[in-house]
């Protein structure tokens, strides 16, 4: 499999996480849907990242559907979501504010750094800088009542997704989410940052490193 888009993105680098977690081997071409746009549409005429060129050609896009089409191929014991339905509502809470803190980081990120500044509507910004305190606020209130595993053996798809979404706000926009009002996911999120599936892949412009050794 190849694994198609920037580590930049929090949607890229989730699936990345994933897949080593699952077990499952892949390959990483970091192009970017602006600087690559042609060779991306090549692959993918909807020039969505992240994309995943499956072994038979097929192509997927989306992280959330990625990964669940990822789920389906590993180990019938690897798992990233809990199997009790209480444990996986809680996680598929999680999971989807996590999401929304990506999507209005995204957002806050398109409108003040690409669009022109004459073209910029203040109260859509200041709006949707609000849902991503909300979103966070949150996260923050999860965490603290159901506080997370930050290990190998023990970080589930709330704890990749939620770590991911902290790394990408705080690098793009920080000064929208002070970390010192979210202490429990700050910390949490270092953590995280230290497990080798993160380390592979890390944030930024690079290339995920691919240290799961030989193929079984």
């Amino acid at each position: 499999m190849e694994l198609i888009g920037m580590l930049d993105s929090p949607y890229v680098r989730r699936v990345a996480i994933s897949l080593q977690l699952l077990g499952l081997r892949f390959t990483h071409r970091p192009l970017s849907v602006f600087r690559n746009f042609d060779e991306v549409t090549g692959i993918n005429p909807v020039v969505k990242v992240p994309t995943l060129v499956c072994d038979d050609g097929a192509v997927l896009m989306d992280s959330t559907l990625i990964i669940d089409y990822a789920e389906r191929l590993a180990p019938a014991a690897r798992s990233l979501w809990p199997a009790a339905l209480p444990e996986r509502r809680q996680a598929l809470r999680v999971v989807g504010l996590a999401l929304a803190a990506c999507e209005k980081s995204v957002q806050i990120v398109y409108e003040t750094r690409l669009r022109p500044e004459d073209k910029r509507h203040g109260p859509w910004v200041d709006r949707i800088q609000k849902q991503t305190l909300a979103a966070y606020r949150e996260l923050e209130t999860e965490l603290m009542r159901t506080p997370r595993s930050a290990t190998v053996d023990g970080i589930d798809q709330a704890g990749i997704s939620t770590a991911v979404a902290w790394r990408f706000t705080r690098e793009m926009v920080p000064e929208v989410v002070p970390a010192g009002e979210f202490p429990s996911i700050a910390a949490f999120a270092a953590q995280a940052e230290l497990l080798p599936q993160f380390q592979a892949a890390q944030y930024g412009s690079g290339t995920y490193v691919d240290t799961m050794g030989s193929p079984a």
